[in-house]
């Protein structure tokens, strides 16, 4: 799949989520410790074993508290896909730093 076809918005979070099901962003990750972990499956991925492939931003309109930001997630030995919610601005959660680091090296490059 050409990461150049995925469109700009698909909607909101959740709409942009489902759509992204049909892109093989099958795994829903969350951050514990030093590493991003996908509950069910147990599949763990260090910072130096996944890439960020597309980052999508959504502002709550009427309320600060529903900003946040979809990191579209695979990892680079296999084919491991998936996507990695947080907030920002006023329910910014903290991340670990290497989490972090690993992050915000993606957030700039025009996703």
């Amino acid at each position: 799949m050409n990461l150049e076809n995925l469109k700009e918005s698909f909607g909101t979070l959740s709409e942009t989520i489902n759509a992204l099901l049909a892109y093989g962003y099958t795994h829903n990750f969350n951050v514990k410790e030093d590493c991003i972990i996908c509950h069910g499956t147990e599949i763990s991925l260090s910072p130096e074993e996944f890439k960020i492939d597309k980052v999508y931003r959504f502002d709550g309109d009427s309320d600060p508290e529903y900003q946040s930001v979809l990191y579209l997630i695979s990892s680079l030995d296999n084919n491991i896909k998936g996507t990695l919610v947080d907030g920002y601005g006023i329910s910014f959660d903290s991340f670990s730093s290497s989490i972090i680091e690993k992050l915000q090296t993606h957030t700039g490059e025009g996703n």
